[in-house]
């Protein structure tokens, strides 16, 4: 008889429709308000049953091993289920790293699910929450997908109506700044803060109005981003003379993006933008995992 093949579960890239931030927290942190959306690039988890948990990247060098977000969700799982069994995980990096597209949390939140349902450890959703949170402000973000609100961290996250907007342009650019997140929130100023976060409460509106988000996109470290990657304004430039508009940092960047009214400008601006040398390609925003074992 055939071998079945192991489980394969795809780990998406996000963008932030909007990102505000209110201010600074007493731990230390900053709060934010965000509207976080997934897009069908992605990477992808497989998972087998092993005697020990491993990790293999590919393709290699893709990713460092050691150390990976991977391998942390796997330790807490195991510790918070008691789990002693192993698994051997293979993961197919297609997400750029350090590029504010989510793509370590991704990957992290889908081992999470891939190993839940290997182990079937008698661990509830909230428990998972709990794990993801530790690992990263946005992986109980990724545990589910779609869109959703982050609030707080970015930590507490409650599910919105897909936009109208169905096709974007993603101009991916890597970075090799380990700490970039924390340099643009040192760039950040009180005057860069949003305390009432009017853009996403506007967003939020029109989608649950299911109207057009044109004019509501934010991002608060667009005016700090200059500072810290002077490569941004060249991609800015080569955007807008693809004929997009409204563009913004995906993340915490460097990465840029941009909706469109359809996939045929989608495609016909990534494809310009590449002919000019940029990473771009036409992504679709997709909705909430699939049988992935959480509730909403």
């Amino acid at each position: 008889m055939p071998t079945a093949s192991p489980p394969r579960l795809h780990a998406f890239a996000k963008i932030n429709l909007t990102l505000e931030v209110l201010g600074k927290r007493a731990d230390g942190y900053h709060e934010v308000r965000t509207i976080l959306q997934t897009v069908d690039l992605a990477d992808t988890l497989t998972f087998e049953d092993a005697e020990a948990v491993s990790l293999r990247v590919s393709p290699k060098g893709a990713a460092p091993v050691e150390g990976n977000l991977v391998l942390r969700a796997a330790g807490l799982l195991q510790a918070a289920a008691g789990a002693r069994r192993g698994g051997r995980i293979v993961l197919r990096k297609r997400i750029p790293p350090a590029a504010g597209l989510g793509g370590g949390s991704s990957d992290a939140a889908t081992a999470l699910l891939g190993l839940r349902a290997l182990w079937r450890p008698n661990l509830g959703d909230d428990a998972l929450r709990n794990i993801a949170a530790r690992l990263g402000s946005d992986v109980p973000f990724f545990l589910v997908g779609g869109t959703a609100l982050g609030e707080g961290r970015g930590d507490a996250v409650t599910p919105l109506p897909a936009p109208v907007e169905r096709w974007a342009v993603l101009i991916a650019v890597g970075s090799t700044d380990d700490h970039k997140t924390a340099t643009l929130y040192g760039l950040l100023r009180p005057e860069h803060w949003s305390p009432d976060a009017p853009r996403t409460a506007e967003a939020r509106r029109r989608l649950e109005k299911g109207e057009p988000l044109r004019g509501t996109l934010f991002n608060a470290f667009d005016a700090v981003v200059p500072q810290a990657y002077p490569a941004h304004e060249r991609v800015l430039v080569a955007a807008h003379d693809a004929g997009l508009r409204d563009v913004h940092l995906a993340g915490a960047g460097p990465s840029l993006f941009a909706l469109t009214p359809g996939r045929g400008e989608a495609r016909s601006a990534a494809s310009w933008l590449r002919r000019k040398g940029w990473a771009a390609r036409a992504v679709r925003l997709v909705g909430p995992r699939e049988n992935s074992g959480m509730s909403s």
